[in-house]
């Protein structure tokens, strides 16, 4: 009796484990804000990090349906979409390639990006397929006589003389211009919150935490790349002031292989105009 509970027991652990490493969440959010015009009230974002070379049905086509009954305004991707240590470029453009026939999408970088030696040449393949690369740059989006910014920045491993902190203030100063206008800033990186807060951005994507690989209740996330044990940002919106940064738990993995209590998660942002 005692080894057939254990069995039942390992059994139904095994399927709660494959299940939260195989389907994917949806997290709906609604971000309200006196800066948005009104004629984006009502904008929606499909929010992708992380994908990590991993495939969600022959050619990740579940996960492009998933985005797809999302029906978004706009795909923003915040980095490794590669993974360094198995590196597959041709999943990353196939999504990607796919993707824009859903919705305009803007990436950025992220640490896996800077590490191999491809990067340049994936790079002007998703530009010519349609991708909004934001290297340290803005764009607009206009509805009638009203825009939004959306802006990108680099991330700080691809530059090696300063440190990740003083690259990420430097990218920031040189990307964001005095505006009075609405801006999302795309961004890989989570730690560097009290940044994006320093530069007043109202709405911050960012990914890279992994959702913290465990999540442990009424705790959160357990450990988190630059952020170490019982990191502060891993997964949902934070806000401070008038800065709301939100973390995508991300889609697959790196390191570690198995996530736990940690689903892996595609994030739309839907846009709310309180004017």
């Amino acid at each position: 009796m005692k080894w057939f509970l254990f069995f039942v027991g390992v059994l139904i652990i095994s399927i709660w484990l494959y299940r939260g490493n195989t389907i994917i969440e949806v997290t709906e959010l609604r971000i309200e804000s006196d800066s948005l015009p009104e004629s984006f009230n009502g904008f929606k974002i499909a929010h992708v990090s992380d994908l990590h070379n991993a495939t969600f049905g022959e050619g990740n086509a579940s996960l492009l349906a998933l985005l797809k009954a999302q029906e978004p305004d706009m795909i923003a991707v915040t980095g490794d979409v590669i993974d360094s240590r198995r590196t597959d470029v041709e999943i990353a453009i196939h999504f990607l390639k796919e993707a824009v026939k859903i919705a305009p999408v803007s990436y950025v970088t992220g640490n896996h990006e800077a590490r191999i030696p491809e990067y340049q040449l994936f790079k002007n393949t998703i530009e010519n397929i349609g991708v909004n690369v934001l290297t340290n740059t803005m764009i607009e989006l206009k509805r009638g006589p009203a825009l939004i910014y959306i802006a990108g920045i680099e991330d700080p491993a691809f530059n090696t003389g300063h440190s990740e902190f003083v690259t990420t203030h430097e990218q920031l100063e040189a990307t964001l211009i005095e505006n009075q206008a609405y801006t999302v800033l795309l961004a890989h990186r989570p730690e560097h919150f009290s940044l994006y807060k320093l530069m007043e951005v109202d709405l911050v994507l960012a990914g890279h935490a992994h959702g913290g690989q465990v999540r442990l209740p009424f705790i959160g996330g357990f450990v988190a790349p630059d952020q170490g044990f019982y990191p502060d940002y891993t997964s949902g919106p934070y806000k401070e002031e008038s800065t709301t940064m939100i973390v995508s738990r991300g889609i697959g993995n790196s390191i570690l292989p198995l996530r736990v209590n940690n689903p892996p998660e595609l994030v739309t942002v839907t846009l709310a105009s309180s004017q």
